[in-house]
């Protein structure tokens, strides 16, 4: 079965799928055909959210509507031109991203099939012990600190708003960065995919009445990018040198070492092994390429 764009947008070729025999094979291979098709644009969307991206697609997602609409109201020729600029814009998108597509296509050219490969699991416990030997340090010595981890929430946003610095992890970098009166120490740091991507950076800070007032804004800054993401946030209090971390929208303050360590391993570590990301986030974090949180 063949089907193109105006199949697409005409209303009687819906109807017709819609009032044939549901229990036929041609009618459950196109509703098959169709509960596919959505669902990897529902998982397109959830990739690209929080990158620059995602206004494309609003773009695209505006065109379609317009498209739509006039099909239905019966304006021909307001539809005769959106199909025109969806079909050209196609070819156009291309020519003006073809940079960052092929940096997708090389990125997804490198990426692994199925699960991690031992080397990637081995980053991860880097990360972590990297993670784990700066936070303990700086928790001492009651240096404050804002670390987050970018997972499958893009944070180009917040990552444009920082100094760039795509350096390898280590606890002796992130130690130094925080230093009181150095010139990075102000900010949040930002890990994307096993690298210090910059430093310094804004993160939006929450809202919420539930944080307690004793926090400061690195936590509140925590929090903000929780509720816009699925990052994990890192803080270290300059007050108390109490370690929080913040995921899903909660603040997690108060943490040992032993409890640091097992929340790190059980987000980080079985993402990894169990749920790294696939073909599809690899190419668009490929296209992607690579609020300043507070002092508490």
């Amino acid at each position: 079965m063949s089907f193109n764009l105006d199949d697409f947008f005409n209303i009687k070729n819906w109807q017709q799928i819609f009032t044939t025999d549901i229990f036929s094979v041609g009618f459950l291979v196109n509703v098959l055909d169709i509960l596919v098709v959505w669902y990897l644009i529902y998982k397109l969307i959830q990739l690209v959210r929080g990158t620059k991206a995602i206004q494309l697609f609003k773009g695209v997602a505006v065109f379609i509507a317009i498209r739509l609409g006039a099909e239905l109201i019966g304006l021909h020729t307001l539809s005769w031109l959106m199909d025109q600029v969806i079909t050209y814009g196609v070819i156009a998108a291309i020519v003006i991203f073809q940079p960052e597509i092929r940096r997708g296509l090389e990125h997804l050219g490198r990426t692994s099939l199925f699960l991690a490969s031992k080397s990637e699991q081995r980053e991860e416990e880097k990360l972590i012990k990297a993670l784990d030997k700066a936070v303990q340090y700086m928790s001492k010595r009651r240096i404050g600190a804002l670390i987050t981890i970018e997972r499958n929430t893009g944070l180009e946003e917040y990552i444009e708003t920082g100094i760039p610095l795509d350096a390898d992890i280590t606890g002796e970098l992130l130690i130094n960065i925080f230093i009181p009166n150095t010139p990075l120490h102000d900010g949040a740091v930002i890990v994307r995919q096993d690298k210090i991507a910059v430093a310094c950076a804004y993160l939006p800070l929450s809202e919420s009445m539930l944080i307690p007032k004793e926090f400061g804004t690195r936590h509140r800054a925590a929090v903000g990018v929780s509720e816009v993401s699925d990052a994990l946030t890192v803080v270290v209090s300059e007050e108390t040198g109490d370690i929080s971390i913040s995921l899903n929208n909660e603040l997690r303050p108060g943490l040992s070492q032993e409890e640091f360590l097992d929340l790190l391993q059980a987000e980080l570590v079985s993402e990894t092994t169990d749920s790294k990301k696939g073909i599809l986030q690899s190419f668009i974090d490929g296209v992607s390429g690579v609020g300043k949180g507070g002092k508490k």
